[in-house]
């Protein structure tokens, strides 16, 4: 096994993912602003999620021996339009089902069959990230700003419902 090769692969997924997280907590605070409850919980939920690929990975680069490099492969990019955070979300996922996969090819070449598994249990989680930015996507084609809008008055029904629970107190 060349398990310099692993440790550098894992810690460019550790980049990716750490990316990941802070894209989609920016998508996440956009949208709780926007009012959007349910795109937001979206996003701060797979932010969690891409948490805990950085958590597994690392403990792989240091199962291997290895330093775990922390900096995010790029920058947050400051998107305020909803179809294209979803975009850029599903396209994110894409490129990491892709390189997963191609990385997963690599380690097996190298014969690191447990980092492979470890790639691809990744894709099979990546893919489903993809398949809910893509459904969002779809509902936001489908019913355009309806959609948005409906997720607005969904807060303000809370907010008002709350208002009124603490004022009866």
């Amino acid at each position: 096994m060349k398990k310099e090769k692993s440790i550098e692969l894992l810690n460019r997924a550790v980049a990716d993912e750490m990316a990941a997280v802070n894209q989609y907590m920016y998508f996440h605070f956009r949208c709780d602003d926007y009012g959007y409850d349910l795109l937001s919980n979206l996003f701060k939920r797979t932010a969690i999620h891409e948490m805990t690929h950085v958590e597994q990975l690392a403990e792989r680069i240091l199962f291997l021996k290895g330093e775990v490099e922390m900096a995010p492969s790029s920058p947050v990019q400051k998107i305020h339009d909803v179809k294209q955070m979803l975009a850029r979300a599903a396209e994110m996922e894409a490129g990491s089902v892709r390189d997963y996969n191609d990385w997963a090819n690599e380690c097996a070449a190298n014969a690191d069959s447990v980092t492979k598994k470890q790639f691809e249990a990744l894709v099979a989680e990546e893919e489903a990230h993809l398949d809910q930015f893509e459904t969002e996507l779809e509902n936001l084609e489908k019913f355009g700003d309806h959609y948005l809008a409906l997720q607005s008055i969904e807060r303000s029904k809370s907010v008002s419902a709350q208002m009124g629970a603490s004022s009866a107190e």
